[in-house]
């Protein structure tokens, strides 16, 4: 996720009381608001999933200790990436589902814990992460684990019949439960398809509300009120044209209508702008398309 960091689980580790050493199970189930399944860390609060790097482990084994995965409480170890370096705020995503946030760096070691009874020495208290459950899910050894920042997305809908009470907005729905893999949905507008009231709702979107990418659903066609290409070339300072083309490819290759769609994607400021087709299916196959890619593309426009 963006200068893409990735590294691998290789355990998978649980207590039944607090204060002893974990023993790694293989996989495990995490639950949403708590942490893994059976877990005595487990629970409404801020740490409910702590995780430590084999880099940090094989420290301890390099100054003569037998220690092992799970022995200084970690639910979750993993090998590849710098632990300690990672930000509070930052996103992991574990396996096919499970996304963490990370929530705190090291911890007070309290006195004469059974961890450091047992082991002489607690690296915990430095070398330590501790993150909340996002999304839930099992993961076991072997797990890809991949470290990038939450993408903040504002939803435009652009359609006159949607405007007017119409007809429901299922586009902007898909859109906004497509985007909860890769981070979250800051705000969502609706406006006709008006030149005038589009621009003004992605310039409100990308410099008033500073989201990392807007996404627009609707009025990319060949209808005489299909103007949102032409109001996103007006409020971008650069073109995406890789991002377009790519969607426009996977279209074609499903439908012939797809080129049809003169839907466009660009930079403004630090925000991408992307075009999206008005139709909920349309929609769907556009962000299976692109959506992996966003927030590598969000961390090169942020720098």
């Amino acid at each position: 996720m963006g200068h893409v960091r990735e590294g691998v689980v290789t355990a998978i580790c649980i207590s039944e009381e607090k204060g002893t050493v974990k023993h790694d199970i293989g996989k495990a189930l995490i639950l949403e608001g708590y942490g893994l399944e059976d877990d005595a860390h487990g629970g409404p609060w801020h740490r409910q999933v702590s995780l430590l790097s084999e880099e940090s482990i094989q420290k301890m084994r390099d100054k003569g200790l037998h220690v092992f995965p799970g022995i200084f409480a970690e639910n979750i170890t993993v090998r590849g990436i710098d632990l300690p370096k990672l930000a509070v705020g930052t996103w992991l995503w574990v396996g096919e589902k499970v996304i963490l946030e990370v929530t705190q760096i090291g911890k007070e070691c309290h006195t004469g814990c059974a961890v450091s009874k047992q082991v002489g020495q607690c690296i915990m208290p430095k070398e330590g992460v501790f993150a909340k459950v996002i999304r839930g899910g099992e993961v076991k050894r072997g797990d890809v684990i991949r470290v990038g920042f939450p993408v903040r997305t504002a939803i435009l809908t652009i359609s006159d019949s949607c405007f007017r009470g119409e007809r429901a907005d299922a586009s902007g729905d898909v859109i906004e439960e497509s985007v909860k893999s890769i981070g979250t949905v800051i705000d969502r507008g609706l406006v006709p398809d008006d030149y005038d009231k589009i621009v003004n709702e992605l310039k409100r979107m990308a410099d008033d509300l500073d989201a990392h990418v807007v996404l627009t659903t609707g009025g990319t066609g060949f209808g005489p009120r299909d103007v949102t290409p032409e109001a996103t070339k007006a409020v971008v300072h650069r073109l995406a044209p890789g991002i377009s083309y790519a969607m426009l490819q996977s279209g074609f290759a499903k439908t012939p209508f797809a080129m049809l769609s003169r839907a466009t994607a660009g930079i403004r400021g630090k925000t991408l702008i992307i075009n999206l087709p008005g139709s909920p299916k349309a929609v769907k196959e556009g962000l299976d398309c692109i959506l992996s890619v966003l927030p590598h593309a969000v961390e090169m426009i942020r720098g």
